[in-house]
């Protein structure tokens, strides 16, 4: 390992831990009348996971703003994404959806606390990130509070990250165009990775150009981690992984490895992540962090 790999593996995991401190001061604890419900919604939110939504938020602040102060209004903001995205993996998980047994290496939520709670987990969880979202003592101006929250509900929304999970489940099984395909990915993962980086540069006041820049980078970001997430599903382990490999065959969806093979997939990968670094170059050194974290998205498939 060299030492940027060793440099950005401590980065995340400092983020990783930053934001775990934060999720459960932030979160109800699993006590009174709501405990069963609310250790439900704990569960999969500190099952695991590598917390890469937060951190691209945070480190979107600290590419326009070094300043602790609006990393720590930042902070909840960052959460709120973790949440959603909890949400959304406890919903994909159900018998009604991908039904699947694992995610991050521990049954999923309807497996331990059953169906109906596992559902009322995520409404609580998605409910709970706008609460997080709203909070009156936030230290950001009403304005940037406020589009944040556009941001984010729009990203979340049907035309973003649910519809692209309505359009996967109505195709599954089809033969349908490439161009139906990278619109699934763009809406149901690339949406709220864009969104993350976004939300930063709102939070940190960035200019309209550093904003458009980190934009183009989110977008890029999120097609690569898609597509290496196609690759690793075709590739990877049910050990390796966390949750059934080969599930997207299984489920008869359509994947990059489908349209290109492994080969032509990885380097659809490599292409996606050169797109988001190059994006990142009218912000000079300041985004290393962000380049950094482009590299390690596309090195889980290698």
């Amino acid at each position: 390992m060299n030492d940027k790999q060793t440099a950005i593996k401590n980065y995340l995991a400092a983020g990783k831990a930053t934001v775990e401190e934060a999720l459960d001061r932030l979160m109800p604890a699993a006590q009174g009348p709501f405990a069963d419900h609310i250790e439900a919604m704990r569960y999969s939110l500190f099952v695991g996971g590598k917390r890469i939504r937060p951190i691209l938020c945070l480190a979107a602040v600290e590419t326009i703003r070094d300043d602790g102060t609006m990393l720590q209004a930042m902070l909840p903001v960052a959460c709120a994404l973790e949440c959603i995205h909890t949400y959304s993996l406890i919903h994909d998980d159900l018998p009604a959806m991908d039904n699947d047994d694992l995610r991050r290496g521990r049954p999923t939520n309807h497996k331990v606390h059953g169906e109906a709670a596992a559902i009322l987990a995520g409404d609580g969880l998605l409910t709970f990130a706008f609460e997080l979202l709203t909070r009156p003592d936030s230290n950001l101006t009403a304005a940037r509070q406020l589009r944040i929250i556009e941001l984010i509900a729009r990203a979340a929304g049907p035309e973003g990250m649910v519809g692209g999970q309505a359009l996967d489940i109505a195709n599954e099984n089809r033969k349908y165009p490439f161009s139906l395909l990278q619109t699934i990915h763009r809406s149901k993962t690339g949406a709220l990775l864009t969104c993350s980086v976004q939300a930063g540069a709102v939070g940190a006041g960035a200019t309209p150009a550093q904003e458009t820049a980190l934009v183009d980078y989110g977008a890029a970001l999120g097609l690569a981690f898609q597509i290496v997430d196609d690759l690793l599903d075709a590739t990877a382990t049910t050990e390796q992984l966390g949750k059934t490999a080969g599930s997207d065959e299984v489920r008869g969806k359509a994947t990059y490895p489908g349209y290109f093979g492994i080969a032509g997939t990885r380097d659809q990968a490599r292409q996606a992540v050169e797109w988001a670094k190059t994006a990142l170059n009218p912000l000079g050194e300041r985004a290393e962090r962000l380049h950094d974290l482009a590299d390690y998205i596309l090195s889980r498939s290698f």
